[in-house]
């Protein structure tokens, strides 16, 4: 077995319970809920690090309960999180030896990311942390000629002498950091790679070995890699040592999944916002409803893929009550629809008219979006079905073959109506699931 080979089979076996487990929380908080003008306000509104401090001494989240984040995540149907432990203003959630720039040294006092960790630890569920390999506080990061930072083209940082690796020696330790003091951490969601700033400029395989050694079963998103916009090496027959366990495809959902150059899936998770925000934005109240998130959960699972789902909580600590309705209600419908998501993966059948197909085994979840003119088409599945059930109540889901369907033989078909009444009211407008069991 060659290198490459290796890490794909070593990729296989780290994601095995992320690829059962699905639907997961993404938290971003940090200085910027206080402007509450979204995460990347320091490089929108061209804010410099002496301007920002003042959120930095406002900073004091006296609602902060992590245990009540946890509990909604699990109610939610979720089965991990990740959490911004230093977003890209470099402030840091963590208690940090390598700067002064933390949560510690707010009036907070307390070492958030800690909190957040054994709580979510405590509910079951599985804990990730995200890591900005850009940091615009940092006095020997990129300015003057970078991209996105807060400062670029300001004729007084031109000259600004920095040493680059002194930047990297900081970020490295402190992912070091990150994952020496706080147990077993599941996911490690670096973001993000652009421009020049990709790969080895981050010394990526040092790093990644690093992590590797530090904590040998994380699994690790593309980024050191690639952007948001592409997946990198991940794809490719010989992926590199830093390409990442799974791609993370940000506020879209690829049409056919993630698949590799040879076509065949490679483990990736949809990143989304409830909203159109990342962080708090006081003033964005354009929320996806809990219909559109199901079904995009529906969608991932039915392409081999997760769903990352974000809450930006406010600069109490607080997640919106808008986001907290959304997840409840999208839980009421996880408590009873969780077994045609968890294990779940794409079907060996086509994608049908009226919705989407998720498969676990012998087991076909029909997941019905549309209502029907007559009896719902199951097309290739005449004689292929031992028995069907509405997934939420158990109840039996009659299979026929009514007579105005003489010329479609291939077919199997289930009506939700009476027996001859072709116009019915799907059980769940959201969407329905009937398990159909499989000969």
């Amino acid at each position: 077995m060659n290198q490459n080979s290796e890490i794909v089979q070593r990729r296989k076996k780290r994601t095995e319970w992320f690829l059962k487990d699905r639907f997961g929380m993404f938290i971003h908080w940090g200085l910027y809920s206080i402007p509450a003008r979204g995460e990347w306000i320091r490089s929108v509104e061209r804010i410099s690090n002496e301007d920002y401090q003042m959120y930095f001494e406002e900073f004091n989240p006296t609602g902060y309960r992590p245990k009540e984040w946890a509990r909604l995540a699990k109610k939610a149907g979720m089965k991990y999180a990740v959490m911004t432990a230093k977003h890209h203003d470099g402030f840091c959630l963590f208690d940090s030896e390598l700067t002064e720039y933390k949560a510690p040294n707010t009036k907070a006092r307390r070492d958030l990311i800690r909190e957040y960790i054994e709580a979510f630890r405590s509910e079951g569920l599985k804990v990730g942390l995200y890591y900005s390999l850009i940091d615009w506080h940092h006095k020997d990061y990129p300015i003057y000629n970078d991209a996105n930072h807060p400062m670029r083209g300001n004729e007084k940082y031109k000259y600004v002498k920095q040493d680059f690796s002194n930047y990297l020696d900081y970020m490295h330790g402190q992912v070091k950091e990150l994952l020496t003091n706080y147990g077993k951490i599941d996911i490690m969601w670096f973001d993000f790679s652009y421009d020049d700033m990709i790969g080895e400029k981050w010394r990526a395989t040092e790093l990644i070995k690093m992590v590797r050694t530090l904590q040998p079963d994380i699994i690790i998103d593309n980024r050191l890699d690639a952007s948001g916009q592409y997946n990198g090496s991940i794809k490719t027959a010989n992926p590199l040592m830093y390409s990442g366990d799974f791609a993370s495809p940000e506020q879209i959902i690829p049409p056919e999944g993630v698949i590799d150059q040879s076509g065949n899936s490679i483990p990736w998770e949809s990143c989304v916002t409830l909203n159109n925000n990342w962080g708090y934005c006081s003033n964005d109240n354009i929320y996806k409803t809990p219909k559109v998130i199901i079904r995009k959960l529906v969608e991932c699972v039915s392409k081999n893929g997760n769903l990352l789902l974000n809450v930006g909580p406010d600069a109490n600590g607080k997640i919106p009550e808008k986001s907290i309705d959304i997840l409840k209600k999208i839980g009421e419908w996880m408590e009873k629809n969780h077994e045609s998501i968890y294990g779940c993966k794409k079907s060996v059948f086509s994608k049908p008219e009226w919705g989407r197909y998720t498969q676990k085994g012998n087991k076909l979840y029909a997941h019905i979006f549309e209502e029907s003119i007559g009896p719902i088409n199951l097309n290739g599945l005449n004689q292929k079905i031992k028995k069907a059930r509405l997934l939420s109540d158990g109840s039996e889901v009659k299979i026929s073959s009514p007579w105005n369907a003489a010329e479609y033989s291939e077919a199997a078909f289930i009506n939700f109506g009476e027996p001859y009444h072709f116009s019915f009211s799907l059980p769940d407008e959201m969407d329905t699931v009937v398990e159909l069991e499989l000969i």
